[in-house]
């Protein structure tokens, strides 16, 4: 694609939020009280994280304080170092595997590329130490080398404020499912000529 900033071809993007998107739980049924984030909406907001160098392809560490099925993991994949991911609900992360399966087989018979290994999700409370450290174990990271966190809207203000005590200088917090009204987070900094992005994500960061 010309004048691209994305590592991959924003198609590869594309059919991956498809294929997510067409698969989303929440809202209604027995499961309404889940949410599934529009990876078509983060696939959109992508090119302006990348713009402002906030997003920088195969080196930016990505951690997913809620990652349900990995969906956003799978995404950012394309584009960082690490995408790591945390969920508590360990019946959630078990769905993560087989539709990667599925997205696999339809991505193969497309001829597009499958997503990089670089995906670690871990069954854990994110703000629990214990987590990090079995993160820290496995993968060498830990929460100060993170450059990217991402959450649903639930337990911002928790996260948050982990972020502003324990991230790095210059780490960026996304929060999906944001309008117009924007929250202050002590210890964050709004960056407000790019939120909400998208009509939906915040995007902040720790000076």
């Amino acid at each position: 694609m010309n004048g691209s900033v994305f590592s991959f071809p924003k198609e590869t993007l594309e059919c991956v939020a498809r294929f997510y998107d067409a698969r989303k739980v929440g809202d209604l049924g027995a499961l309404g009280f889940r949410r599934s984030s529009d990876l078509s909406v983060l696939v959109n907001g992508l090119e302006d994280l990348l713009r402002a160098r906030l997003l920088v392809p195969g080196k930016s560490l990505f951690l997913d304080l809620g990652c349900a099925d990995g969906r956003v993991n799978v995404l950012l994949s394309y584009l960082v170092r690490k995408s790591v991911g945390v969920e508590l609900d360990s019946w959630t992360l078990d769905e993560y595997a087989p539709l990667r399966a599925e997205l696999a087989e339809e991505l193969r018979a497309a001829d597009i590329s499958c997503p990089p290994d670089n995906i670690h999700l871990f069954n854990g409370d994110s703000t629990d130490p214990g987590t990090h450290q079995e993160i820290l174990s496995h993968t060498g990271l830990g929460l100060g080398d993170f450059d990217l966190f991402y959450t649903y809207l639930i337990m911002h203000e928790e996260f948050a404020d982990m972020i502003a005590r324990k991230a790095r200088k210059g780490a960026v917090f996304l929060v999906y499912g944001l309008d117009r009204i924007m929250p202050s987070y002590a210890g964050l900094r709004l960056l407000s000529n790019l939120s909400p992005l998208q009509g939906m994500l915040g995007v902040y960061i720790k000076p």
